[in-house]
């Protein structure tokens, strides 16, 4: 399974956090682009390269880097702000080049929540935004992944399904965050198995309905046992991202996790 090193956001840079994890028998992962944890600006070629040189060393692989959508806005009505939103993503991709990362999770944008733009206005703006990017990723080798998220404008896996199938281009799907689905009182289940095959990674954590969360396994609404067939019959268990969030004993968190999962029917090779 994929590990999100989330939790080492502020207390470790992404390849520190990595090296630990390894030592505790991980070895692939997704980073978020936050400083100081891993900014593509705050890092040199020369470091680039040393980063990739520790990966190969510890037989680890970074399956995914995430661009983060609060900075950011690729539907911005200002088009100086989406010029800035490409800027940072184009930054992200040329990160994943250097780390020969397959993929880059991003964010659709979000909508002013008082006196919001028309949406027809947003998804116009977002989709001259993707006009840019993805033949930037294309040239790369990298693929866009939009995520889901309770803030942004189209937060359902429907509405990215309805863009990927717009876009009609293998160089843009979705991550699907079963948490942030569950917490806007979307069904996982029946969301991954309608819209699988524009599914190609899957964030797994916990969560209430009333207070969002990317909590430990069993601690709130998500069915993991119907998931994890879901999982099976669908995308596979190689194609799903660990992203409980918890500074404190991260690796007790992740173990337990692990067993948790384990018991609730999931066959996680181990």
């Amino acid at each position: 399974m994929i590990i999100n090193t989330f939790s080492y956001l502020w207390s470790t840079t992404a390849i520190d956090a990595i090296s630990e994890l390894v030592r505790n028998g991980y070895n692939t992962f997704e980073v978020p682009i936050s400083s100081p944890h891993c900014w593509p600006e705050e890092i040199s070629s020369s470091e680039r390269s040393a980063i990739l040189a520790k990966l190969n060393e510890n037989s680890a692989r970074i399956r995914s880097l995430n661009a983060g959508g609060y900075d950011i806005n690729l539907a911005s009505p200002a088009a100086g702000m989406r010029r800035k939103s490409i800027e940072h993503i184009a930054s992200v991709i040329d990160l994943a080049v250097a780390w020969d990362v397959p993929e880059v999770v991003i964010s659709p944008g979000t909508r002013r929540p008082m006196i919001s733009p028309p949406l027809e206005k947003v998804y116009e703006w977002m989709y001259e935004s993707l006009d840019d990017l993805i033949p930037l990723a294309k040239q790369a080798g990298k693929r866009l992944l939009f995520e889901n998220t309770p803030y942004c404008f189209a937060p359902t896996i429907g509405e990215l399904a309805d863009i990927v199938g717009t876009v009609d281009d293998d160089a843009l799907k979705i991550v699907y965050d079963v948490a942030n689905a569950a917490y806007i009182g979307e069904d996982p289940v029946s969301g991954l198995r309608s819209h699988h095959r524009s599914v190609a990674l899957m964030h797994i954590s916990d969560t209430g309905t009333e207070t969002w969360g990317h909590d430990p396994i069993g601690t709130g609404v998500i069915d993991w046992n119907g998931l994890g067939a879901a999982v099976r019959e669908t995308i596979g268990v190689d194609n799903v991202v660990l992203e409980i969030i918890r500074e404190n004993n991260t690796l007790e968190e992740f173990a337990k996790a692990m067993r948790d999962l384990t018991e609730k029917g999931w066959n996680l090779g181990q």
